[in-house]
């Protein structure tokens, strides 16, 4: 049976450098630099996640060689084999940064594929006290994210120190390790999530493909019912062809 290719993305990128006239403005004089690809970690879901950061890549010396293209081209290797795409703030973010960077660079769109945004989905149906992954990991019990040194760890990378690369790879990929913990947790409650089952070779429950599906009662719209059913897999409940 063919499998859907899931892919959960967390990308982290350099803050702008700009020369300002006071410390609590926000208006640049001028840029040094605008922002770039730092890392990307991802995962097919179900798999180990990996990642990539400008320092694997042949030449690369400092932060401030800012050549994120070959970087950025690998990334557009794995969106365009993807067909569903999963982040946090994905679709205000990752998504569109991922995009900007594309276009600097030349390239064209990736191959089309549907989104899911964690954050849209805890942000819809529940009320937490934040929609934070780190804390919708701790909310869940599903893990926390990897402290960091803050601003330390961005200038130690700008500086070239191999300590803050590692860092920065290992905070970067348990960013996308939650996300996924916290995805299987949310997913039986989103509304609009993609169907995968339509993606495999049989049908079943859209948002886990498990077969594991039981009827139960009817979904009664104005003018017809369709079959309730729900999956005894991961929980979810969706309509069956109208009768």
């Amino acid at each position: 049976m063919s499998e859907p290719k899931v892919l959960l993305i967390d990308i982290e990128t350099s803050p702008i450098i700009a020369a300002v006239w006071a410390l609590h403005e926000a208006n640049a004089v001028w840029v040094e630099s605008d922002t770039f690809l730092l890392s990307v970690a991802y995962q097919w879901l179900g798999k180990k996640t990996k990642s990539i950061t400008l320092p694997d890549y042949h030449g690369f010396r400092k932060f401030t060689d800012r050549d994120d293209k070959p970087l950025a081209h690998d990334l557009w290797k794995l969106l365009d084999e993807a067909e569903i795409v999963i982040a946090h703030n994905g679709d205000a973010f990752d998504i569109k940064k991922i995009n900007a960077r594309f276009a600097v660079h030349g390239f064209g769109p990736p191959s089309p594929s549907k989104t899911v945004d964690t954050l849209k989905i805890a942000r819809s149906v529940f009320k937490f006290d934040s929609n934070k992954l780190d804390n919708l990991g701790r909310y869940l019990n599903e893990g926390r994210k990897v402290p960091n040194t803050g601003a330390a760890l961005w200038r130690g990378c700008r500086d070239g120190e191999r300590r803050c690369w590692r860092e920065m790879r290992g905070y970067n990929e348990q960013d996308v390790d939650l996300l996924a913990r916290v995805y299987n947790r949310l997913k039986p409650w989103a509304k609009s999530h993609p169907n995968l089952s339509l993606l495999t070779d049989r049908p079943g429950c859209p948002v886990c493909t498990s077969h594991k599906v039981h009827r139960r009662g009817w979904n009664i719209a104005k003018t017809r019912k369709t079959p309730r059913l729900q999956c005894s897999a991961c929980g979810h409940w969706f309509s069956g062809k109208a009768e």
